[in-house]
């Protein structure tokens, strides 16, 4: 991805502006983060490699005279809002906890959004962290993969207090077309992993599909756009369907974050009691791509087994 081709126009909805920061500049926050800049607020980023947040000042400069910072105390200094958006739950402790961590440098009622998919358990975790030092954290998870966070249309799934949500959720407008409070702390979480099952079946179900009609000698880019007209639309068939038939995956959500996601999914069901046989199948079948080499593949390459 080219940084400086990154953000996609937008129209941004009137919102007064605001001191912010955002840690994790990755191909989801670095656009992010350009949206909130570009619709006015005050950005301070954080990147572990700070080579990272260099670049996204210069495409910045204009925007307010966005800064960077060395550590995530420091970033988050300053901010009324504090958005984060990195790996795991290993990265999000790391960059919250400890001596320079968010935690440390955030002001009393300062607003700790994280839009990482990690578990429901270290949200609710930071949620008392931050409830302890007299903050305030909300779990929002996105949705929209790059293409969403590039054009500002990511859709946010929310867990925490509501006066918390209502500070963020007009900043958050700048790189979402929905921002939704589902429940308390880890709603959010655990509505992002609903999504990933939905996203597993379907991926799988295209895969197959896309293969039978191959093997039966059908023109499937054109039985795609027939489809895609009726009542088996969806994104991924919209958006990934003529890319698995051309055997195109070097782009999207890889195969190692949609496993690293399932694997989320799977310990939940486990505390929850929740069956998912299908969800538990789909996720080996990505064990076998990444065994063909394809943990870097899109997680449309599924269709790579089948061939």
């Amino acid at each position: 991805m080219n940084n400086m081709d990154s953000i996609k126009p937008k129209t941004y909805a009137p919102a007064p502006a605001r001191q912010v920061a955002f840690l994790g500049l990755g191909v989801m926050g670095y656009p992010m983060a350009g949206h909130l800049a570009r619709a006015g607020h005050k950005v301070t980023v954080y990147n572990r490699t700070a080579t990272k947040s260099v670049s996204w000042c210069k495409e910045f400069a204009g925007a307010d005279t966005p800064k960077h910072a060395q550590t995530p105390r420091l970033a988050a200094q300053q901010a009324e809002l504090v958005f984060c958006c990195v790996g795991n739950d290993d990265d999000l402790r790391s960059v919250t906890l400890g001596a320079d961590g968010a935690f440390a440098g955030m002001k009393p009622g300062a607003v700790f959004v994280d839009h990482t998919t990690a578990s429901a358990s270290v949200a609710r975790e930071l949620y008392r962290a931050a409830k302890n030092l007299g903050l305030q954290f909300v779990d929002a998870p996105v949705s929209g993969g790059q293409a969403g966070a590039q054009n500002g249309m990511l859709t946010v799934m929310c867990g925490g207090d509501r006066a918390a949500f209502d500070a963020a959720q007009p900043v958050a407008m700048a790189f979402s077309r929905a921002v939704t409070l589902l429940g308390e702390s880890g709603a959010g979480q655990l509505a992002k992993m609903v999504n990933q099952i939905c996203i597993a079946g379907l991926v799988q179900a295209l895969s197959e599909a896309i293969a039978f009609g191959r093997q039966a000698g059908l023109d499937m880019v054109q039985v795609l756009d027939v489809l895609s007209k009726g009542a088996a639309q969806s994104w991924q068939l919209d958006n990934r369907g003529k890319t698995m038939v051309a055997d195109q995956f070097d782009f999207g959500f890889t195969v190692d974050w949609m496993r690293k996601d399932l694997g989320l999914v799977l310990q939940e069901a486990q505390r929850n009691g929740a069956r998912l046989p299908v969800t538990a199948l789909v996720d080996q079948f990505y064990a076998d791509v990444q065994h063909m080499g394809g943990r870097g593949w899109d997680a449309s390459s599924l269709i790579k087994r089948l061939r």
